[in-house]
């Protein structure tokens, strides 16, 4: 067992899983550009079928020209907390791969299922990195797929946002009650030896 951040695992992981987390609280400050390509780095070599890579992150960095269109494009109450972030993302993930030896794209399966690797190692970076990540998706998908350029043949996936974590008392009141890691299903709920029961 591992005990990290009032959490702990049934069998013994690396304590990196158990402090990252998504909190809402995040300490109004730029970042530097290094430490971000850092973070996207590690979510470009995330695995993929066929080694096909179909995630785009696209970006805006707060203090620059980008930040106000992305961060407008989230929800209302998301836009309340992840205003603070340093940094925003939104996902987007190509619904086409070309096999090796082939000259022509076919439908992948798995461009989602890829892409959430990505994001998996993104939040993970960004953890060993002294940031936290947040995964969002209260956000206008459709807004996204336009005003950021999308191309036909890509899904919008998810926003991001990452920053340094601040206290809890810069939220609003309802919040601060839910700004603490989240606890996890036993796992014997989501591992199933043989499938799931008859």
């Amino acid at each position: 067992m591992t005990t990290v951040n009032n959490r702990t695992s049934e069998h013994p992981v690396d304590k990196l899983f158990l402090e990252r987390w998504s909190p809402r609280a995040f300490v109004p400050q730029e970042m530097p550009e290094a430490d971000l390509m850092t973070i996207l780095e590690a979510g470009s070599w995330a695995p993929s079928s066929y080694n096909s890579q179909p995630w785009r992150m696209l970006y805006a960095r707060r203090g620059t020209a980008h930040w106000d269109k992305f961060l407008s494009l989230l929800g209302e109450f998301n836009q309340s907390w992840a205003k603070n972030g340093s940094a925003l993302l939104v996902m987007v993930s190509k619904l086409t791969m070309r096999p090796p030896g082939q000259d022509t794209d076919i439908p992948s399966h798995s461009h989602s299922f890829d892409a959430g690797a990505a994001w998996a190692q993104i939040a993970l970076q960004a953890t060993l990195s002294g940031y936290q990540a947040h995964g969002m998706v209260g956000f206008d998908m459709k807004r996204a797929f336009t005003e950021l350029h999308v191309p036909e043949g890509y899904r919008v996936e998810a926003a991001i946002v990452i920053g340094k974590q601040g206290d809890k008392a810069m939220l609003p009141e309802q919040m601060q009650a839910r700004e603490a890691p989240s606890p996890r299903k036993k796992l014997s709920e989501s591992a199933l030896e043989g499938g799931f029961p008859a």
